[in-house]
């Protein structure tokens, strides 16, 4: 199992009262799945994302992660958790405007003491950016790709440390309709070569692609 939660809870003090963005989630998520949550806003999807890529903490409940608990971890672990453990693709891309995809794509390993240095570095970088169908983009910045082109690098960049878990927060919210769909094949074809993919939308048709479905609503996941 990937990933185990149980009765997990996120609070926040709103003045006199404290509203649960969380309010008692329990999930399992199995290696080499594809899961897609759902939900309107406010049902705290976005929430669980944060809480799932050790972005944000919970304020109760356990959360275990490729056999870890992380539920109760401090800062500096929670970062070599997500550098480690967790790829991430989000909807504006967060590329550095003035280095190229190459540069883009190196980043998590220079921040992992342990990852390869030096041409092993630049090797790992291109081997990706080629299989994402760039090899031709490399030495390009992101001002000169399209929005597709830039999600791509996103997901080269997240797949850099070759982590257990990839998650994904309104992957194709910034693209058009055939980008959106290039992007989702080709998360389906990661997914078909063992990658776990946990992937917030809103559209039920970007979901589709996902093999399984979660629909949250008020803090909860329905049954």
């Amino acid at each position: 199992m990937l990933i185990e939660i149980q009765d997990l809870k996120r609070g926040y003090n709103m003045g006199q009262e404290d509203v649960w963005a969380l309010n008692g989630v329990t999930l399992q998520v199995e290696k080499g799945e594809f899961v897609a949550i759902m939900g309107h806003s406010g049902s705290g999807k976005s929430t669980l994302l944060n809480v799932l890529g050790c972005l944000d903490v919970p304020t109760s409940g356990r959360y275990i992660l490729d056999g870890t608990p992380v539920a109760g971890m401090n800062r500096a672990a929670l970062a070599r958790v997500r550098n480690q453990k967790i790829g991430f693709v989000f909807q504006s891309f967060n590329l550095l405007s003035r280095t190229t995809a190459r540069e883009n794509v190196e980043l998590p390993m220079l921040y992992n003491p342990t990852a390869p240095r030096g041409k092993a570095l630049h090797d790992r970088a291109e081997y990706l950016l080629e299989h994402v169908g760039l090899g031709d983009r490399m030495l390009h910045t992101p001002g000169q790709l399209s929005g597709g082109q830039q999600q791509r690098v996103a997901i080269a960049r997240a797949l850099m440390n070759n982590p257990p878990l990839l998650l994904a927060d309104e992957p194709t919210g910034n693209l058009d309709s055939h980008a959106s769909q290039e992007i989702m094949h080709y998360f389906r074809k990661l997914n078909e070569q063992g990658q776990t993919i946990v992937m917030v939308t809103h559209e039920t048709d970007i979901a589709a692609y996902a093999k399984r479905k979660i629909v949250m609503r008020d803090g909860k996941v329905l049954p």
